[in-house]
């Protein structure tokens, strides 16, 4: 569990770069882009650094952009409370990989049928993204689809507080992605992080940490 408040934490600086162009958001490119082999640079945080053990646990989560008449949206949950990891946080459906699955993707697709009800027939997967390797010690993948509504879901208030969606182009405009500063506990020194706040929801750690990603994925040079 945190055990310091993200929200109260200072902003030492905002992200300095474009807000990706309006065709990049689009549903056509989203699936073009994954197709396409261009460069691009993950880019590294300091959350694994708080991982003293050395090992992480392998999990999956999707990255549900959820095909709306207004434009894409981004589908994230609220954990509930009393959860051990992350609890209350922001995240996207997902969790650790059982020695049942058959890949990531089934991962990701089982916990968000159980976590929210999402059904398979309406995911159109995409792609995956680098790894992301967390503080909590989980390696994560990110596997990255469409979701086409009508959309039926249910959280399990087990583990889910509540369902909500975030623009896309809100969330891939730098201007909203904040850093943040905090001096950790137990000589862990000073750690940044990003946090990306939108309504009541403040996003951060892991979840933004992988959009941070996907915003670097999206916007990749396509006339190389």
């Amino acid at each position: 569990m945190t055990s310091f408040n993200p929200m109260q934490m200072p902003i030492h600086s905002v992200a300095e770069e474009m807000a990706l162009e309006e065709f990049r958001l689009h549903i056509d490119f989203l699936r073009q882009r994954f197709q396409m082999d261009l460069p691009w640079q993950p880019e590294e945080t300091e959350e694994s650094k708080l991982n003293t053990s050395g090992v992480f646990k392998p999990a999956s989560v999707l990255i549900p952009l959820v095909v709306r008449e207004h434009g894409v949206q981004i589908l994230l949950t609220q954990r509930a409370a009393h959860l051990h990891h992350h609890a209350g946080q922001i995240s996207f459906p997902g969790g650790r990989v059982d020695d049942t699955d058959l890949s990531p993707l089934h991962t990701a697709l089982r916990e968000a049928e159980e976590e929210i009800g999402l059904q398979e027939q309406q995911v159109e997967f995409l792609g995956q993204l680098p790894a992301y390797y967390t503080g909590t010690g989980f390696v994560v993948t990110p596997m990255v689809a469409l979701v086409h509504p009508p959309l039926d879901l249910r959280s399990d208030p087990f583990e889910v507080a509540s369902i909500f969606e975030v623009p896309l182009d809100f969330l891939m405009n730098p201007r909203h992605h904040q850093r943040r500063e905090v001096t950790l506990p137990n000589g862990l020194g000073r750690r940044q992080f990003y946090a990306m706040p939108y309504q009541e929801y403040f996003i951060w750690g892991a979840t933004a940490g992988m959009l941070r990603n996907l915003f670097h994925f999206l916007r990749a040079d396509v006339s190389l």
